[in-house]
């Protein structure tokens, strides 16, 4: 199973750099750099903060896991976006791809959270037949042939069509390995029914705060994220704090809890602390 890190652009400390943390989390074999998407908060852009990770690094992949796909409204911007960044990284880029449930962030965007999936659709057959044809001059063609990689997050019907249709895999939610291990079923199965060959791609997340104080980092960091959107996000917030990894043997717990489910890669975020936080979950993994 690879063992993907976050990048520390969520809240982000102007005297933690992007660059820095890249290079040393693909130093320590990390196998991906990873980002969380929202409007309405303090982040970093997701495309943006890659495209920062991909200058600084050669071998590492770089993944939204995932990223609010309706909300980039310009459909042949956001084809053009991906394959540029897919292009200056070598090829390195995955799309984890979601609607996401946060209104505040439509509304702040100008896009209709009513139809958010009809816009999603309309997103996707868009941006798959400019990647694989630019028949309209844009430009330029992704370096993965076709684009790159789909992965689709949610536990919805809509999330399994789409993945169906376009993904390559699915993406769990960081609420713990009891909730990835029950939607596989499903995953696998809208897979065979659609009659695609091989099998999904796998792919799971958590929180993770190591070190000093990192129960109430991860506590308060999780929390603070998810409660703003009422009742529901904030059931999901108590479960992701619950499954989030504080201490080695809970990484360690982690580790072999996801790849005994059957999990591709598992991709931790961090939550608070500084570049050591690369270095103590590398030794965590055993990297």
């Amino acid at each position: 199973m690879d063992i993907g890190i976050g990048l520390p652009a969520l809240r982000p400390d102007p005297d933690l750099s992007i660059a820095a943390w890249a290079r040393r989390a693909e130093e320590r074999g990390f196998a991906t750099l990873a980002t969380i998407d929202r409007v309405v908060y303090d982040n970093y852009e997701s495309l943006t903060a890659l495209a920062v990770a991909a200058g600084a690094t050669s071998r590492i992949r770089l993944t939204t896991a995932i990223l609010l796909a309706p909300l980039r409204s310009n459909h042949a911007l956001f084809a053009k976006s991906a394959a540029t960044l897919d292009r200056i990284s070598g090829g390195r880029l995955v799309l984890g791809l979601a609607p996401g449930i946060r209104e505040d962030d439509y509304s702040a965007s100008g896009v209709d959270y009513q139809h958010r999936g009809r816009l999603f659709d309309a997103l996707l057959e868009r941006a798959t037949r400019q990647w694989q044809d630019p028949g309209d001059g844009i430009g330029p063609r992704p370096a993965t042939a076709g684009g790159p990689p789909l992965m689709f997050g949610g536990s919805t019907k809509p999330t399994l069509r789409r993945m169906a249709a376009h993904g390559v895999g699915w993406v769990g939610g960081a609420d713990g390995v009891a909730n990835f291990r029950a939607f596989l079923p499903q995953v696998r199965q809208a897979w065979h029914d659609t009659g695609r060959t091989g099998v999904p791609r796998l792919m799971g997340t958590a929180n993770f705060a190591l070190g000093p104080d990192g129960d109430k980092r991860l506590h308060t960091r999780v929390l603070d994220y998810y409660t703003s959107v009422g009742e529901t996000a904030g059931a999901y917030a108590e479960r992701s704090v619950e499954a989030g990894l504080t201490t080695t043997g809970h990484v360690a717990r982690a580790i072999a809890a996801y790849a005994e489910a059957g999990c591709d890669e598992l991709i931790l975020f961090p939550n608070g602390g500084g570049m050591e936080q690369v270095d103590l979950l590398a030794d965590a993994v055993g990297l």
